[in-house]
C-alpha cells in the first residue's frame, strides 16, 4: 500500500544557521505593522536565546501618529506627531537593546525610478492596506531578486498580512525557488506562490479605494474591528516563528474570520 507524503516546505538552509543576523524589512507600521513589530521583537529574543544570530529589522512607513492611531494601533498620546516607524523602533531598541532602523519613507521607487537604499533583505513582511502597494512591492522584489542573487541579503520570503473589517489573511511566499532536501517522508515544494500571483486579478477587481484617513478612533473602528489587526499580527508571527523553530512548514498561511472565530489554514501545495 502506497503511503501518502505530507506536503511541506523546508526553510532556506542559510536562515537556519546564518553567520549574521537575518535582515528583515517590515513595510507598514499601522494597525497590523505596529503590533507585528512587538511579536518580531519576541521572535528575535527567542532566536538569540537559541544561539541564533537573530534579526536585523528595518521598518518602513512615512505616516505620522495622530489621535486616531492611539488605542487601536500601538501608540501612546505622548507619541502623537512622531513618525510611526521612528516611534516604534526607538521604543523597541530601548526595550531590547537592539539596533533596528526606521525608514521614514514609503517602500517604493523614487522620482527617478530607483529602488530605495536598504531595500535588500532576506525576509519581507508587508502590512499595507492597498492593492497597489502590494503590486509595487512584488515588482521591487522581482528586481531585487536578480540584483542580489548571490548576496547574503537576497530575498527569500515574503509574508503578506492583510485584513478587512472582520476578516484577514496571511500569505507566505518564496521569492524565487528555495532548494529543498531530498525526503522519503515528505513531498517538498521549492516555491510558494505570492498573494499577487494567486489572487492579484481578484484583488484588482474587488478593491474599493478609501484612502481617507480616520479623524478619530471611533471612525477608525467603523472601518476595522478593534482586534482584527492584533490577531492577524500574532498569527502571522506564529507562522514565521514556527518555521524558524522547526525548519519547515506544512502551511503557507491562513484565512481568518474574527466575527465567527473561524480560521482556515492554507496548506503547502494547495
Amino acid at each position: 500500500m502506497r503511503t501518502l507524503k505530507t506536503n511541506v516546505h523546508f526553510l532556506d538552509n542559510y536562515l537556519l544557521s546564518p553567520t549574521n543576523p537575518i535582515r528583515v524589512n517590515v513595510i507598514g507600521a499601522g494597525g497590523t505593522g505596529s503590533k507585528f513589530m512587538t511579536a518580531l521583537m519576541e521572535i528575535n529574543h527567542s532566536l538569540l536565546e537559541l544561539n541564533h544570530p537573530g534579526l536585523e529589522v528595518y521598518l518602513w512607513d512615512d505616516d505620522m501618529i495622530t489621535s486616531a492611531n492611539v488605542g487601536r494601533q500601538r501608540f501612546a498620546e505622548s507619541e502623537k506627531g512622531l513618525f510611526k516607524s521612528q516611534a516604534i523602533i526607538n521604543r523597541l531598541n530601548r526595550w531590547s537593546g537592539t539596533n533596528w532602523k526606521a525608514k521614514t519613507e514609503k517602500f517604493q521607487r523614487d522620482e527617478k525610478g530607483e529602488i530605495p537604499l536598504h531595500a535588500g533583505a532576506s525576509i519581507y513582511v508587508s502590512c499595507v492596506d492597498t492593492v497597489g502597494s502590494r503590486f509595487t512591492i512584488a515588482k521591487i522584489l522581482q528586481e531585487l531578486n536578480a540584483k542580489y542573487a548571490n548576496h547574503r541579503d537576497k530575498g527569500r520570503y515574503w509574508l503578506d498580512l492583510g485584513n478587512t473589517k472582520y476578516t484577514g489573511q496571511a500569505i507566505l511566499s518564496t521569492i524565487g525557488k528555495i532548494e529543498q532536501p531530498t525526503s522519503k517522508k515528505f513531498k517538498t515544494f521549492d516555491s510558494l506562490p505570492s498573494i499577487i500571483a494567486e489572487y492579484g486579478d481578484a484583488m484588482l477587481s474587488s478593491e474599493k479605494e478609501d484612502n481617507t484617513p480616520s479623524c478619530s478612533l471611533a471612525e477608525a473602528l467603523l472601518k476595522q474591528d478593534l482586534f482584527i489587526n492584533s490577531t492577524i499580527a500574532q498569527m502571522g508571527a506564529s507562522l514565521l516563528w514556527n518555521m524558524f523553530k522547526t525548519g519547515m512548514t506544512e502551511n503557507r498561511g491562513f484565512f481568518l474570520n474574527l466575527k465567527n472565530f473561524r480560521t482556515q489554514p492554507i496548506c503547502v501545495g494547495s
